[in-house]
């Protein structure tokens, strides 16, 4: 008998119990506070990790509201500011994404063009846990 990873057979009983798959994922909560330039992440209603967040500066916004990221892309590279490197981008409105950002001394401050900004350790963890739970079971919640 060939050998099943435990993914596989973990899959394999929840479908024999007639569990929708994607309920077998946790939901993430990720709650986006502009004016404390905080970000709350978590999980199953848990609390998972709170970071410091850079969203816009003057003359910018960070849209305001409830999203699902639609997009992940482990390094994309902006198009409008210089090719700028945005490690671990989480899309999650038009342009707009979380993403990693080598200017941590400014984290905690308002100083991007609009997308929350995070320590690439940080958008890291948040990538792969969104990765792994499904960008469906996952909402982004930013208020003012």
């Amino acid at each position: 008998m060939p050998a099943r990873s435990p993914s596989a057979l973990i899959l394999a009983v929840l479908l024999l119990l007639g569990l929708n798959v994607q309920n077998a994922h946790a939901s993430v909560t990720i709650r986006v506070q502009l004016s404390t330039q905080t970000m709350l992440v978590a999980v199953d209603g848990v609390d998972f990790a709170t970071w410091p967040v850079s969203t816009a500066r003057r003359g910018y916004r960070t849209p305001i509201g409830t999203y699902r990221p639609y997009s992940l892309q482990s390094m994309h590279y902006s198009r409008l500011y210089d090719f700028t490197p945005m490690p671990y981008s989480i899309f999650f409105n038009g342009g707009y994404a979380i993403h990693g950002t080598f200017d941590v001394r400014n984290l905690g401050r308002p100083v991007s063009h609009g997308c929350i900004r995070l320590a690439p350790e940080q958008a890291q963890s948040l990538f792969e846990l969104i990765q792994a739970q499904g960008p469906q079971n996952t909402t982004n919640e930013i208020s003012p």
